[in-house]
């Protein structure tokens, strides 16, 4: 098994940050995963409840716990300088806290921001945006 690093994964293309967040994300790592946020991202994986810093990185490393299996495809890509607008359809397969398995899906709408190192990362991640 090749390991994955979170500078490998980082890209200076938004086209294919989002294949590579779900890389991230199914490695459960959560450590890896963080790495593809800015410091002070918004993650809104509730409604109504956005999560930030210790809180975000927390609920992100309990998640994993459960070892979900995503998929994410990119809908749209608006890029304007160091800004992009993701749209993305995405699933995620897990076994629930009853031992069944779940399955969820959604339109994602995610805010990225194209750091001084030319990377891109989440700095708002909303996988409930549900817009067509």
């Amino acid at each position: 098994m090749t390991a994955i690093s979170g500078e490998s994964l980082l890209t200076d293309d938004a086209n294919k940050h989002v294949e590579h967040y779900a890389q991230a994300f199914n490695s459960g790592d959560p450590e890896l995963l963080d790495r593809m946020y800015t410091e002070d991202a918004v993650a809104v994986w509730g409604p109504n409840e956005p999560l930030t810093g210790q809180a975000r990185r927390e609920y992100v490393a309990e998640f994993l716990t459960r070892r979900p299996v995503m998929t994410a495809k990119t809908r749209h890509a608006y890029v304007t300088g160091d800004t992009a607008l993701m749209v993305v359809d995405w699933s995620i397969d897990m076994t629930g806290d009853d031992g069944e398995p779940e399955h969820h899906e959604g339109v994602g709408l995610d805010v990225l921001r194209r750091g001084a190192d030319g990377l891109w990362r989440h700095a708002i991640d909303d996988p409930y945006g549900d817009v067509s």
